[in-house]
């Protein structure tokens, strides 16, 4: 269950118009729509967070996908970047199915939100950085209610950069040295800090090259468990 302030927070979300590029785009796709999924009703609006509200783990992606999260309304659903992430939550115990097709599908997760960077799908999934910026916001009111996060989870550049922006926003600091991104790198923060882990993001174009493998992403989702 989700608390009253996180589905207040949600209708907030996906009612914003803040970057008008951005919402002519996932409208359009969601009128066009992919030939596979023409009987669908997609969502077209931007993606609230989704998982557990007392959640300890906070996983950061990048943007939802154009016939993924903007198809089915849920992030990480309805695509293989959602197969590669699901699958790797499942295994870690930290989700109840390995699957993420729909919103009505059953799936939880236990000790784990997820949420993103941005809440639109971007054209050539490129973002600006003043659309990061105008979404920055709502990154930051969501922590602000997740109050048990111990842990960050960075899905690639964008996300972890995005982390460390929330993080020194949230305890009033400049990290110093600044973390760098790096796949499977652990920074213990201190001072009541979150940890950070950086991971590749599980994107087809990583994982259909190999760039990120299934032990890669584990051992990632490993050193981010709470414990």
């Amino acid at each position: 269950m989700k608390s009253t302030e996180l589905a207040s927070l949600d209708r907030e979300i996906i009612a914003c118009r803040f970057c008008p590029r951005l919402v002519e785009h996932r409208e359009e796709v969601a009128r066009q729509k992919r030939r596979a999924y023409v009987d669908w009703d997609y969502w077209g609006k931007p993606l609230p967070g989704f998982g557990d509200a007392r959640a300890r783990l906070l996983v950061i992606g990048l943007a939802p996908g154009a016939h993924g999260a903007n198809r089915t309304g849920r992030v990480f659903t309805g695509d293989r970047s959602g197969l590669w992430l699901y699958r790797a939550l499942h295994r870690a115990g930290l989700a109840n199915r390995p699957t993420s097709e729909h919103r009505d599908d059953g799936l939880e997760l236990k000790d784990c939100y997820i949420t993103l960077a941005a809440r639109c799908v971007p054209p050539q999934n490129k973002l600006m950085r003043e659309e990061i910026d105008r979404c920055r916001p709502f990154l930051y009111r969501e922590h602000g209610i997740l109050t048990r996060v111990k842990v960050v989870l960075a899905l690639g550049h964008v996300a972890f950069a995005s982390a460390v922006d929330l993080i020194e926003y949230v305890h009033s600091t400049t990290l110093r040295p600044k973390p760098k991104f790096a796949h499977g790198a652990v920074f213990e923060l201190g001072d009541g800090r979150p940890r950070l882990v950086g991971s590749y993001h599980p994107s087809q174009q990583n994982t259909s090259t190999g760039r990120l493998t299934e032990a890669m992403f584990d051992e990632a989702i490993t050193k981010a468990l709470p414990g």
